[in-house]
């Protein structure tokens, strides 16, 4: 009869919580429709700013799986906060407290344990917002060259001249200076010689540049540039320097060695001569070479 009572009891007691509950939610009832009204409006104004964002990024970015990510991550921050406005409206102020306070110390711990990760993250993504490097640019850094292959949220990819590919982390190219030589169309390039001590310089000097200037134009406000530079061992040596059209290095060595070729030519076909060292040996004590051993 006891345990009956006791059972009774609990009952009421549920039922009274239950009924408590019930009046609680029919008096936030408006509350709770104003709350799935405001996550279903920011839901598509996530929609919304992605299809926007994307068409953005399509223009100003070239590479395809960090417009990618920017775009899903726009669109989960836009969700998150009409979540906590939602909270606000149900009066769960307690509750999203609680919520950003676990939140920051599980954003912490996560910086502090992907710090290397993060960097390269955002390295990648400042890359693909960065003017002067693009997919399939020629660019020369400290150790390596080559085009630009692919730049993903944390390598940078290069293929080098010789088809290999050379993988780094995209905070190398941010922190270290770069070369890249697609940026400018025409650049200037130098070509070395020497010619024998016996030759007219001034005549040479205004043949060379004249085959220059014939076979390279120069644009306006580009100037061929001739220097005698050093008495060699051997030679009197000069440099040639000159504008051409070259984007990659492979274009620059041809062009040097088409002017290499064009000055044989020339100093041929004038008996110029172009000396190779020479080394004479002295012997203090003479060498009979008819002496038999």
């Amino acid at each position: 009869m006891i345990h009956v009572m006791k059972i009774g009891s609990y009952i009421d007691k549920l039922y009274e919580k239950l009924e408590g509950w019930s009046e609680a939610i029919i008096l936030r009832l408006p509350n709770l429709v104003l709350a799935i009204l405001v996550i279903v409006l920011f839901y598509f104004i996530s929609r919304g700013v992605k299809s926007l964002l994307r068409k953005i990024l399509i223009k100003r970015m070239s590479n395809a799986s960090v417009r990618q990510i920017i775009v899903k991550l726009v669109s989960i921050i836009i969700v998150l906060i009409g979540f906590f406005i939602a909270l606000g409206v149900l009066d769960l102020d307690k509750a999203l407290t609680s919520i950003l306070a676990g939140a920051g110390v599980v954003a912490l711990a996560i910086g502090l344990a992907l710090q290397g990760t993060l960097n390269n993250t955002f390295s990648g993504v400042l890359l693909s917002f960065l003017p002067r490097i693009r997919i399939n640019d020629y660019i020369e850094t400290s150790d390596h060259s080559g085009f630009v292959e692919e730049i993903s949220l944390r390598n940078f990819v290069l293929r080098r001249p010789d088809n290999h590919i050379v993988v780094m982390p995209n905070s190398l190219i941010i922190d270290e200076p770069f070369v890249n030589y697609s940026l400018t169309e025409r650049s200037r390039i130098t070509v070395n010689c020497g010619v024998g001590y016996e030759t007219n310089l001034r005549e040479t000097k205004a043949m060379v540049e004249k085959l220059i200037e014939e076979h390279f134009p120069q644009q306006q406000g580009e100037n061929l540039q001739f220097y005698w530079t050093e008495f060699g061992d051997s030679s009197i040596n000069f440099m040639v320097r000159f504008h051409i059209d070259y984007t990659k290095k492979s274009q620059m060595f041809d062009k040097q060695s088409e002017a290499i070729m064009l000055i044989k030519e020339l100093f041929d076909e004038h008996n110029i001569n172009i000396p190779f060292p020479i080394r004479t040996l002295q012997m203090d004590t003479p060498v009979n070479i008819n002496t038999k051993s």
